[in-house]
């Protein structure tokens, strides 16, 4: 139960920190690629020190989760906080939610209680030496990857980089596992201790950088996905994660469904509010209306002709 509540705090605050992450990002101006100095930047502004917090808030939950349960299950309960994403994204950013985003909602809840009914508990295992040192090559090679696809734009370059923000949130999630001895020796002789601040601090910074390029929810979804699926099939196929006798179907259908309401959550619309003077550095923009297609259809972006 310990393990189940510190997986869910972790996604309330994940979930938070993303819509306040997205506001803050959305005021600074897009460098067109990687630019590092967009942290430094981002600081200085309330809404990105307060999704720190909740961030650190969710970190450690997660460290905690990681201690009791699979990592198969709390990396799905992490797609829980797109949930609540898009709930804060209403107020904070001015979106709409529909009723197939509701449905996205439920069925991610649902996904989840299932899951975590059919949750064993974490394999006994310690990582070997060769796990540890693929996670620290790994956590470089992820931060190599996205630094070449920060240089694409617009909203398939923003989902790339949630992709590969989420590979390296899903290497954070593996390296903690990993992190079973915390005494400052075991530390320092670990990989994985050097492959939880690389992979973290990409993937930080490849969120936010397409938190500016594309829809909240879209990013989040793509982080998701791929945080999810990459550590949960590692804790399985070769740390021996494993589900409670006999709930292996609950487990994959709650999993599947889980997931699956998350991507629906994905296509959850752009803000209907117009971009910020900071977000855009070209004066002859046409402002954009937001119009909504019938029969609740995704809605789509058009210059405004008046």
């Amino acid at each position: 139960m310990l393990g189940i509540v510190a997986a869910v705090v972790s996604a309330l605050g994940y979930g938070v920190a993303s819509a306040l992450q997205a506001v803050a990002a959305r005021e600074e101006p897009d460098s067109g690629g990687i630019d590092a100095r967009l942290l430094a930047r981002l600081v200085r502004r309330l809404p990105f020190v307060a999704s720190l917090g909740l961030d650190l808030i969710g970190f450690v939950g997660q460290f905690i989760a990681l201690r009791y349960l699979a990592i198969y299950v709390v990396q799905a309960v992490q797609a829980g906080s797109l949930a609540v994403t898009a709930v804060a994204a209403m107020p904070l950013l001015g979106a709409r939610v529909r009723v197939r985003e509701w449905w996205g909602v439920v069925a991610v809840c649902v996904g989840l209680i299932m899951l975590a009914s059919a949750a064993g508990a974490e394999s006994v295992e310690p990582a070997s030496l060769a796990v540890r040192v693929w996670v620290l090559v790994t956590a470089i090679a992820v931060a190599g990857l996205g630094y070449l696809i920060g240089q694409f734009s617009g909203r398939r370059g923003a989902v790339a980089l949630g992709v590969a923000a989420g590979l390296g949130f899903g290497v954070v999630a593996l390296a903690a596992r990993a992190m079973t001895d915390l005494s400052i020796g075991a530390l320092a002789s670990n990989p994985a201790t050097y492959a939880l601040p690389i992979a973290g601090l990409a993937a930080f910074l490849f969120y936010t950088t397409g938190l500016q390029r594309g829809a909240v929810t879209t990013v989040t979804a793509a982080v998701i996905i791929a945080e999810t699926v990459l550590p949960g099939a590692v804790g399985v196929i070769v740390l021996g994660d494993r589900t409670r006798p006999g709930l292996v179907p609950l487990a994959i259908i709650g999993f599947v469904i889980s997931v699956g309401g998350a991507l629906v959550l994905a296509r959850f619309g752009e803000v209907a509010s117009a971009p910020s003077a900071a977000a855009t550095d070209d004066p002859d923009a046409q402002p954009r209306a937001t119009v909504s297609p019938p029969r609740g259809g995704p809605s789509v972006d058009r210059p405004d002709r008046r």
